[in-house]
């Protein structure tokens, strides 16, 4: 029995005490809540429905929880419950019911722990979205690891998920780039404000291959020239080192198409057309704060150039004309202003401001030796996405980069990383799945292979039991993760299933030694660890993180 057919139970449960006695059953939640308890001498699971509803109802919660574990404890492959403390219910499954998990994680293979929460969502998933400048620093590579952790996640759950990087193509910061890139072409000083690094010098040499007399156009001409040949190279260069990442996407979006294609003016004139937008002081402003900002924003400035919350504008209409129900952005950590900023912009275009979600991403810190690693042999002034998949590879970088909250600041120990030690986070997870896949070649070498009539009800150990109900977990843990856009509890749920896992290998033999025969428990066994190994897959795949078989 899964934990959500053991939730299922316990709400008919529920619904059926409530009936017997002439009481409203409505008030039951849709989703009934069923836990591990912390302390497994409570039970296999535990449930505190009898505490939501009770008042509600009139009735006490232990005389509720009682007629409820009553109800419950009939139920076929329910060993026993009990009512613990104010009206919690603890259960506790038969063996047989409780290995149900392992032959449906063996049916569904790498369909395991995969729903349909969203279905019929269509979520637009922007991240990264570094100025096509330089190479991707830290921050963004936080981004390149979670960002696409998160569109994986919520895809196991029925979105249709489209990743986009808006491409800020537009606006001083190019041009500052191609002034540097200009200087450095004639073996000048950096200009004040410009970029600096060895990639300024490696660019600027390639335009002058592509364009030999490049330095002796007009200027106007020549800024132009520099400029547009740059940004193509270090967008593709970005769009290389993502690839090797392991993060790929949909689109790449143009800030500067919108200014070219007359968007930013069309969606200013229907804001001013709607009322969205005043006039104040020789500029235009978005009435922001009727829907939540701190303040209005200027959106056209006195000298009647846009500013930038007007691409900001164009775009967020242009996503929501191309079908997307839900946008999320991905922002640096000092975007804070943009949440408020642009649900204000769905809300003024007529739209629900939930239409936008915003998620901040803090810093990302480099130590290596109890030391902090702050340049680049190729940036010069930050630590890049080359750097640290040299220093740790990709595998070790995503999953480190993916384990924690969005909104935490990280130390990546790369002194820590490169260990082949239990220390390491990922080796730990890695190493759980290819000591499984090391099972199951060893199996094959016996001439024995998981079975689909394996005897479950076999599995009576405590540390089975610990393994199966973890491996039932799964499902919960993606649809969590996807409503709360939380890759990271993927990252640590595996953590905790490698932890289960090395506790059975240590008490529990599983393949026979010598001349001993197979057993029916060899085969149940040799059923749970497949199980094992097929949730590992899967949870390191959403990662975007390998399995591999050896190590």
């Amino acid at each position: 029995m899964t934990p959500a057919a053991l939730a299922d139970l316990v709400r008919s449960s529920a619904v059926a005490v409530l009936s017997a006695r002439g009481l409203d059953h409505s008030v039951l939640p849709e989703k009934v809540t069923v836990e591990r308890p912390r302390n497994p001498e409570h039970g296999d699971y535990a449930t505190n429905v009898a505490l939501q509803v009770a008042k509600k109802v009139g009735l006490a919660p232990r005389e509720l929880a009682q007629a409820l574990a009553d109800e419950i404890a009939g139920a076929e492959g329910v060993a026993g419950t009990e009512v613990a403390g104010p009206g919690f219910i603890n259960l506790r499954l038969a063996a047989d019911a409780q290995g149900e998990v392992v032959r449906q994680v063996l049916r569904a293979g790498e369909a395991y722990g995969r729903g349909d929460s969203l279905t019929g969502r269509r979520i637009n998933l922007e991240f990264v979205s570094a100025n096509p400048t330089g190479p991707i620093h830290l921050g963004g590579t936080r981004w390149a690891a979670v960002g696409d952790a998160l569109g994986r996640v919520l895809s196991s759950q029925g979105a249709e998920v489209t990743r986009e990087y808006y491409i800020n193509d537009a606006g001083a910061q190019i041009d500052r780039f191609a002034e540097s890139l200009i200087a450095a072409a004639e073996g000048k000083p950096t200009p004040e404000n410009g970029y600096a690094g060895a990639y300024v010098k490696d660019i600027a040499a390639e335009v002058l291959r592509r364009e030999p007399s490049a330095l002796s156009l007009p200027e106007q001409q020549r800024h132009a020239t520099f400029r547009g040949i740059g940004v193509e190279l270090m967008l593709a260069e970005i769009k290389q080192s993502m690839h090797e990442f392991g993060t790929d996407f949909d689109v790449y979006f143009s800030e500067k198409s919108l200014h070219d294609s007359g968007a930013v003016t069309d969606v200013v004139t229907s804001l001013k057309e709607s009322g969205s937008l005043y006039p104040a002081d020789d500029a235009w402003w978005l009435r922001s704060t009727e829907h939540g900002d701190d303040k209005d924003r200027v959106v056209v400035k006195s000298d009647g150039a846009a500013a930038y919350i007007a691409g900001d504008l164009a775009y967020l209409r242009d996503k929501i004309s191309r079908g997307f129900d839900l946008c999320i952005y991905m922002l640096g950590a000092d975007h804070h202003g943009y949440i408020a900023r642009l649900k204000a912009a769905a809300a003024a275009m007529g739209h629900s401001p939930d239409v936008v979600e915003v998620l901040i991403g803090q810093m990302v810190n480099l130590v290596s030796g109890g030391k902090p690693v702050k340049m680049s042999k190729r940036a010069g002034t930050v630590v890049t996405i080359e750097d640290l998949v040299e220093a740790v590879g990709v595998d070790a970088a995503r999953y480190e980069l993916c384990r924690y909250s969005v909104d935490s600041i990280i130390d990546i120990d790369l002194d820590l990383l490169r260990k082949h030690t239990n220390e390491n986070p990922v080796y730990y997870v890695q190493y759980a799945h290819a000591r499984l896949a090391s099972l199951q070649r060893n199996a094959a070498e016996l001439g024995l292979r998981t079975q689909d009539d394996a005897d479950l009800g076999l599995l009576t150990h405590p540390r089975e039991g610990d393994l199966i109900r973890t491996i039932g977990e799964f499902p919960t843990v993606l649809r969590r993760a996807a409503e709360l856009r939380e890759p990271h509890r993927v990252a640590r749920y595996l953590e905790s299933l490698a932890s289960a896992y090395h506790k059975f290998y240590d008490v529990a033999r599983v393949l026979p030694q010598g001349d001993e025969e197979a057993t029916p428990l060899t085969y149940a066994r040799l059923a749970l660890c497949e199980a094992a190994r097929q949730v590992f897959a899967n949870g390191l795949s959403l990662l975007g993180v390998s399995a591999p078989d050896r190590m």
